[in-house]
């Protein structure tokens, strides 16, 4: 059997008298992809913001590779997350989007790392499909070509595990199809672990 890389402890939160989570618990295998499925309003983002550490739970666990990192700052737990929205800068091409969190850390500010970043970036947009819309602002782009550039930032940072808060909501019945085999392939391409929360049942 996998290792497990995620452990969810009797994870338990409220909003004043208000339950969102509940006696929650499961584990996550290493380099598998999990679905959460469930009605609005039922708690998965919730579940999702504790996971990534942008909220504290009430009460309970969270392990990672048998680390306790429940109270450990989003920077520290190896995490990306893919929002709803795609949270792209606007201001930025396709290009700009990708290599953005990678060119301002500490160690990528000498010329020659810079032009590594941007080799990275260019690599990863071609994995995606994205290459000629590179110059490109988001605002030119469908709504699956934008959660391609949020796939791409988010891989570029080579993360343990991918969160996925309801990605295509708003994507049509064709690109969505097309993007989770996407997804998918790159799951198996990368062997990262995959979180996906979805309303959607199929």
């Amino acid at each position: 059997m996998s290792n497990i890389k995620l452990e969810i402890e009797n994870l338990y939160m409220s909003y004043g008298e208000k339950c969102a989570l509940e006696n929650t618990n499961f584990q996550v295998y290493d380099g598998e992809f999990l679905s959460i499925l469930g009605p609005s309003g039922c708690g998965k983002t919730t579940l999702l913001r504790i996971l990534i550490g942008l909220l504290a739970p009430t009460s309970g666990s969270i392990r990672k590779d048998g680390t306790d990192i429940t109270h450990a700052p989003p920077s520290r737990r190896g995490m990306g997350i893919v929002f709803q929205n795609y949270a792209l800068f606007e201001n930025m091409t396709v290009l700009g989007n990708v290599e953005y969190a990678l060119k301002i850390r500490k160690e990528n500010r000498s010329r020659a790392a810079r032009q590594e970043v941007r080799k990275q970036a260019l690599a990863m947009i071609d994995r995606l499909g994205l290459t000629e819309h590179r110059n490109k602002k988001p605002a030119q782009l469908s709504g699956g070509q934008q959660q391609r550039v949020a796939i791409a930032r988010t891989l570029i940072m080579k993360p343990d595990i991918i969160l996925f808060d309801e990605p295509m909501s708003a994507l049509d019945v064709a690109t969505r199809l097309s993007l989770r085999q996407q997804i998918k392939r790159l799951q198996a391409e990368f062997g990262i672990t995959m979180i996906y929360i979805t309303h959607d049942q199929e």
